[in-house]
């Protein structure tokens, strides 16, 4: 007697992996905000008006007496916003996320509790070896602001702070003229028979871009240089009118800065800034002319530049006026927590609408993106060869 055939296949008779979606449950978050210790760093990461929002959505948030004052929020205005707020600044760095602007110090990282989130900047290139052994120990999960894309690959939070250095690196020119002991005396401004202050800009990224902006709308009649052609045309589209470009040749920029009142240096390097403007073209410029070195933090794209600092942000060499300071955006604590805090509140709720930041990272790449350290273990390809440690990827961690 033959055997009845099976209706189904031997393949379809066999067990199927089956896809499970993973359901996103909203958790509460409890952030502490310690009050930043850094030389000359007076910024905080939420204004009272983010708190509000972030506590509304059901989230504590643990703030140091003082952390805002520097920034012209009082203690009054986070704890009308929801907050609480302490004197003991290991009881804000032991709650399960510490959100700061600066990367904490080891003495403060002894008080992180093991398995944290830490949310900051990392500034790769002032850490050290024992930073990172200590983030491993602890098994902390760290993020850094400054990996962190949007959806169109740009880098928000290092987008932001670039614009405020733009826009303030002309402003800083504009007072250095007037005020400084050797300042040649000239006002940024069209007036009538009067020429306009010539301004180099060298660097057509967001901080070129925002310096052309602010000069331009001074009045002062602007040449910008820039490697790159696409940055170039990039600048003049946003900008919204012709203006002087260059790729950088040596003939046409030693002449602009001969003429130039004003030299604004913007361009980044990988890992250290070129240095664009030698000491020889630095003593053909006038007397009284104003360097404003944003690329200090980098080593500089001016040879003569020295860092300094915002109690003492000048040094007069061959008779022009060098301003060297580094984290221009610390000078306006204001403007720019309030641009960090509106990149930090979205993630903020983002991660808590996610369960945690470890679900937040399987739907978000460009939060995945700003993640260095998982669980104690390093993750970010850059950090790893800068320090010649190993690292896992991330995808195999998370799945």
């Amino acid at each position: 007697m033959s055997k009845p055939k099976s209706p189904f296949s031997a393949a379809q008779l066999l067990p199927q992996e089956e896809k499970l979606e993973l359901t996103r449950q909203k958790g509460q978050l409890f952030i502490g905000i310690p009050k930043e210790i850094y030389f000359q760093e007076k910024r905080i990461c939420l204004t009272p008006d983010a708190v509000g929002a972030i506590v509304a959505n059901g989230h504590r948030v643990l703030i140091e007496n003082g952390a805002g004052n520097e920034a012209g929020f009082t203690d009054n205005d986070y704890s009308e916003a929801g907050a609480h707020l302490t004197k003991d600044t290991a009881k804000v760095f032991g709650c399960p996320i510490v959100l700061k602007v600066e990367p904490p110090t080891l003495d403060e990282l002894k008080m992180i509790k093991p398995k944290s989130v830490l949310i900051s900047a990392l500034q790769l290139k002032t850490r050290k070896k024992s930073y990172f052994d200590a983030l491993a120990e602890k098994k902390i999960t760290a993020l850094a602001f400054e990996f962190i894309r949007d959806e169109d690959h740009s880098y928000p939070a290092v987008k932001a702070l670039s614009e405020i250095a733009g826009t303030a690196s002309i402003l800083i020119a504009a007072e250095l003229m007037v005020n400084a002991k050797d300042g040649n005396g000239l006002l940024f401004g069209n007036i009538s028979g009067v020429p306009p202050i010539e301004v180099v800009v060298i660097g057509a990224g967001t901080v070129g871009q925002f310096a052309v902006r602010s000069a331009i709308g001074l009045g002062a009649n602007v040449k910008v240089f820039d490697s790159s052609i696409n940055k170039l045309r990039k600048l003049q589209t946003a900008v919204g009118q012709t203006l002087y470009t260059s790729t950088m040749q040596p003939k046409n920029l030693i002449k602009a800065l001969r003429r130039c009142d004003v030299a604004i240096g913007a361009i980044r390097g990988k890992n250290r800034s070129p240095v664009i403007v030698t000491q020889t073209m630095v003593e053909n410029m006038k007397k009284g002319a104003v360097i404003i070195d944003v690329s200090i933090d980098m080593g500089g794209c001016f040879e003569t530049t020295d860092m300094t600092t915002h109690d003492k942000p000048i040094v007069v060499k061959n008779d022009v006026i060098h301003y060297g300071v580094p984290n221009i955006p610390a000078r306006y604590p204001k403007t720019a927590s309030i641009s960090i805090s509106n990149i930090f509140t979205p993630y903020i709720l983002e991660i808590a609408e996610s369960g945690g930041l470890e679900n937040a990272v399987r739907y978000d790449q460009g939060l995945k993106n700003g993640l260095y350290f998982y669980r104690g273990i390093l993750t970010n390809k850059a950090v790893a060869d800068w320090f010649d440690m190993s690292y896992s990827d991330i995808n195999l961690l998370i799945f």
